[in-house]
């Protein structure tokens, strides 16, 4: 058993489903008493969001890629960055360790690719919808990705930071969501990509009529595919 490094708390409200879903993999693969060896580092996640509003991006690489040091120190065989936002300091944080990080879009695409989807909605935070560190390992993989309005965009990203990040699920906030989801099928997406580790807290499969891919189970689950190989 490989033991899985987690770079968690941004929030650490997406970061609890990480260590069931990763423990139940393993508990269903192996049966019996087996659990996931797993060294997770929670970082100060308002640190980072001062660090992300405010555009420093290498302090909060250099603040992740010193969590990092510490995994591996500690014993880890790879990473996972518990967010998708933050993987845009993911090539600083690779600079600072010797050990590998799972990418969460490389994770995506893949299963992107199993459903044989072609052009998908993403939903995430607003550097994730908007900028192309996320987005372009997807279109380099022949994936197309449509993103909400300006309007969607404000709604998605102040629904994360404000409502979910802080544990409140508002039913109101999942019509806004479906509605939007609504709106990029209409853009051709022939899927969703829950694309903040926080929107699963929110929106599941039954809530909309095209596949959902929530990008923490699938990250999860890839880290203890990872773990029992």
């Amino acid at each position: 058993m490989k033991t899985i490094g987690l770079i968690g708390g941004m929030s650490w409200e997406s970061t609890i489903p990480y260590y069931r879903i990763i423990n139940e993999e393993v508990k269903e693969k192996l049966g019996g008493l087996h659990s996931a060896k797993i060294v997770l580092y929670s970082v100060e996640f308002d640190e980072i969001e001062k660090c992300q509003s405010s555009g420093e991006w290498e302090k909060s690489g250099e603040i992740l890629g010193n969590a990092a040091k510490g995994i591996e120190n500690a014993g880890a065989d790879f990473i996972l960055i518990c967010t998708n936002t933050m993987h845009k300091v993911a090539p600083q944080i690779a600079s600072m360790i010797n050990i590998p990080i799972v990418h969460i879009s490389d994770a995506t695409a893949d299963e992107l690719e199993k459903r044989n989807i072609k052009t998908v909605g993403l939903l995430g935070t607003k550097y994730t919808m908007t900028q192309d560190f996320y987005k372009q390992r997807l279109i380099e993989r022949g994936i197309n990705v449509v993103i909400p309005d300006e309007e969607g965009i404000d709604t998605v990203n102040s629904i994360i930071y404000d409502e979910l990040c802080v544990g409140m699920i508002e039913d109101s906030s999942r019509e806004k969501y479906k509605k939007i989801i609504a709106d990029l099928t209409d853009k051709g997406a022939e899927g969703v990509i829950l694309g903040c580790t926080e929107i699963g807290l929110l929106i599941g499969q039954s809530d909309v009529s095209i596949p959902v891919f929530d990008t923490t189970v699938i990250h999860a689950k890839r880290a203890a595919e990872l773990a029992m190989e």
